[in-house]
């Protein structure tokens, strides 16, 4: 909030729009509020969950002046992420100073689509007009350390599971460093968790097991399917620590913490610790809060304890559409009744105004007209340079498109050298096979035949036999022995009084 404000609330109000939930702070007193309203007297906060937002690093020259460095960072975003030049992205970025760049700065950038912002806040500001910040939830947790509540040094994990999403997030040397969501939120492990069982659960009996039952001393069917659940969110936590230490050259994650939006008896962090073989917590922090036994989500205590940090020590990323008015000596109808009044005023105290106000608006025209030449320039020659670079664009995308079209015809050649070398079985050892296994049952071929297409390769053998259930065992004999292998089919048995023999046609088609 800025410093002309900070001072003007008595209350601030927390903001959870996934699951509609408001937590009012007074003091060091927090408690949760159904009826939440507009107060112009409160401050309103909220977070945006990870997979909301796109997160990326992006790089931009050091010779880049300070004014043009928002315009440079959304032109390198959209160039480098390929986003959508009709969606007007909303884009906010934090400085990171812990890499040794002479020629670059280093950005974390966050960008959000803005109807994101419009559908996840709409029944929000129905009730609270206004919200003065809506910030990342993974930069909340510098808030840890800006408070020291978190005291040591090194990389930490940060792993927490809600309703609608859940994130792993790394600071390094108390400084983000990357967040990521994983496909592990409540709804999403009660739907691996049913796969896992066997059968449909309940959502309101899964949370409640998750919640009230310790899996050390439980007996519950759930037990062996919820460590399975458990074992593979940490598999996937790992690979994706494993990732971030190789990428940003960690030689360790120093310690875990991990905890859930609901209450839980099993101890997460002890089951992090066995698994991930790093040091764990509990995700729950003494913020020094007082809220009657209540368990408090640990984001909505981060957004107030992130309320009384100075500007300084805040990420200064903000994705709030949902501003308050200005003072009213400040909104631009403000000022004009102010000036009309002024001017009256005036006007009837000394007719000289008229003659003022007039030149006054005179010069004011043309400033106003030579900062519009100069700000005509400037967007004439940006355009001319972004058709430029779009140009350039085209030509990159159309020699990609032909190295594409010709990789893929190499690729198809090679497998199909490799289908013809390693998998096209041999005719004469197959057939080698097949006539063993024919002579075990006394019966002749009379002829054979071949047959190959895409999909399939076919033979055809004309079996003659003395008795017709030689044939019928011979081929429910094949299709026991062969199977996976072959694919046996014999439609009828033929008995020819002349000759008096069985035939019949049997194929055998390879799997």
């Amino acid at each position: 909030m800025s410093k002309k404000t900070e001072h003007s609330f008595s209350s601030v109000i927390s903001v959870n729009p996934y699951k509609d939930t408001y937590l009012s702070g007074i003091s060091s007193f927090l408690s949760q509020t159904d009826s939440a309203q507009y107060s112009k007297e409160q401050y309103a906060i909220s977070y945006l969950n990870t997979k909301g937002f796109i997160n990326s690093q992006i790089s931009i020259s050091k010779n880049i002046p300070q004014e043009d460095l928002h315009d440079a960072i959304n032109n390198k975003v959209y160039d480098e992420l390929a986003l959508d030049q009709a969606v007007t992205y909303q884009i906010q970025f934090i400085e990171t100073f812990n890499s040794l760049d002479e020629d670059n700065r280093n950005f974390h950038v966050f960008i959000i689509d803005p109807l994101t912002i419009e559908e996840t806040f709409a029944n929000v500001v129905s009730k609270i007009k206004y919200i003065d910040t809506i910030i990342p939830s993974p930069l909340l947790l510098k808030s840890l350390y800006e408070k020291e509540i978190i005291e040591i040094s090194g990389a930490h994990c940060f792993i927490y599971f809600q309703e609608n999403d859940a994130f792993i997030t790394v600071y390094n040397e108390k400084e983000f460093l990357y967040t990521k969501s994983i496909n592990y939120s409540f709804l999403q492990m009660h739907e691996r968790f049913c796969e896992l069982y066997g059968e449909r659960v309940e959502y309101e009996n899964f949370i409640e097991f998750f919640s009230t039952h310790n899996l050390k001393e439980t007996s519950s069917d759930y037990k062996e399917y919820f460590i399975k659940l458990y074992k593979e969110i940490f598999a996937n936590s790992n690979d994706i620590l494993t990732y971030v230490k190789r990428a940003y050259e960690l030689e360790k994650i120093e310690h875990v913490y991990i905890g859930a939006q609901i209450q839980t008896v099993t101890k997460l962090d002890e089951m992090a610790e066995v698994e991930l073989g790093i040091r764990s917590s509990n995700f729950e922090f003494d913020y020094g809060f007082e809220s009657d036994g209540v368990y408090i989500d640990q984001l909505h205590a981060l957004m107030h304890i992130y309320t009384t940090l100075p500007s300084e020590e805040k990420y200064n990323c903000n994705f709030t559409t949902y501003h308050r008015p200005p003072k009213f000596t400040q909104r631009e109808s403000g000022k004009l009744i102010l000036l009309t009044v002024a001017s009256l005023v005036l006007a009837f105290m000394y007719p000289v105004t008229y003659w003022v106000l007039t030149y006054a608006q005179t010069l004011q025209y043309d400033l106003l007209s030579t900062e519009y030449t100069e700000l005509h320039n400037i967007k004439t020659t940006r355009e001319a340079t972004i058709k430029n670079r779009e140009a350039d664009k085209a030509k990159v995308i159309t020699l990609l498109n032909q190295e594409k079209k010709d990789y893929a015809e190499k690729k198809a050649t090679l497998i199909k050298i490799h289908d013809v070398k390693v998998n096209y079985p041999m005719k004469a050892k197959l057939l080698s096979l097949l006539t063993k296994d024919l002579n075990k049952f006394d019966i002749n071929v009379d002829s054979l035949s071949y047959k190959e297409d895409e999909k399939l390769k076919t033979f055809t053998l004309n079996l003659i036999s003395k008795k017709d259930k030689k044939i019928t065992e011979m081929v429910e004999y094949l299709t026991k022995t062969h199977e996976g292998v072959f694919n046996f089919s014999l439609e009828h048995i033929e008995f020819k009084e002349k000759s008096k023999k069985y035939f019949s046609e049997l194929k055998v088609s390879i799997l």
